[in-house]
């Protein structure tokens, strides 16, 4: 009897898997491919026909969109092509970023305060203060602070989405703390730190993950209001929110200085809240059979 070998039965088995969950996730799937997509045109955005996105040339400023000049110029006849895909760079990375520190230092807090009653009475208060102020507003004041930076921009909406996070993570503590298998572990004798970690973070992650997905989103916006109002990353800085500051008194004779830039953020943007309402589905079986 003839055997078959089970590396050649794992390859479509595996892809059955594969072709299974793409239809029953094609949110996640669309969302991954775009934010798949963004990601490759930032690393590889100088070998894609760009030239330098900083470089000036007066002479072929306000240059329709033309084979030599794929998105037009600006008014000073730097490319819009490349100032686009260099400016997703920094969209992606502030993004990221700002989603990973927040999601970090907002669920430290969510967790101690979560548990602890005295902590929770004061920090709470404090998150409650920052949610009271617009995100936008938050960061324009702290960017008012410092000087125009990359790093600073970080800084600035991380500290508006902190609260947001620490909110979602302790109304889950706080649902947890009081269910029997904490208080097992509190009459064992486990310590606070073993209780936190070991029982209570990983019941967190999902709903952590998929707000994660939306802080992403939120401060890639939040970035490209700051840099459009000149509250951003420095003019030196190609990002979307400048392109579309510089081209804003040009927009009704040469709207494709806007147009472009604003197409990449709002593709970026909605990748970015697919994968969120994906990943929310995927995670929470029950709201996903309400839906």
């Amino acid at each position: 009897m003839a055997t078959v070998d089970p590396a050649i039965a794992y390859v479509p088995r595996q892809r059955g898997h594969t072709l299974t969950f793409v239809r029953r996730h094609p949110t996640i799937t669309v969302g991954v491919a775009l934010l798949v997509c963004m990601a490759l045109i930032a690393i590889l955005a100088p070998w894609l026909g760009t030239s330098d996105p900083l470089a000036l040339a007066p002479r072929l400023r306000l240059r329709e969109p033309s084979a030599v000049n794929w998105f037009g110029t600006d008014m000073l006849g730097r490319d819009v092509y490349s100032r686009t895909l260099y400016g997703s760079r920094v969209s992606l990375i502030i993004g990221l970023s700002v989603a990973i520190f927040s999601t970090v230092f907002g669920l430290a807090i969510g967790l101690v305060s979560g548990y602890i009653r005295i902590v929770d009475a004061i920090v709470m208060r404090v998150m409650d203060g920052l949610m009271s102020i617009p995100p936008v507003l938050l960061a324009i004041a702290l960017m008012a602070l410092t000087r125009a930076s990359m790093q600073n921009v970080i800084l600035a909406i991380t500290v508006a989405e902190i609260p947001r996070v620490s909110r979602l993570v302790r109304g889950v503590v706080l649902t947890l703390r009081e269910q029997p298998f904490v208080e097992a572990a509190v009459a064992t004798g486990t310590r606070l730190p073993a209780i936190l970690i070991r029982h209570i973070l990983p019941n967190t992650l999902a709903p952590l993950i998929v707000q994660a997905t939306y802080i992403c989103a939120s401060a890639i916006i939040t970035e490209a209001v700051l840099s459009f109002i000149g509250a951003g990353t420095p003019p030196t800085i190609p990002s979307w929110g400048n392109i579309m500051a510089e081209g804003r008194s040009l927009f009704q004779v040469k709207s494709y200085i806007i147009f472009f830039p604003a197409v990449f953020l709002s593709i970026t943007v909605l990748a970015v809240n697919l994968l969120g309402d994906g990943l929310r589905d995927a995670l929470d079986p029950r709201l996903a059979r309400k839906l």
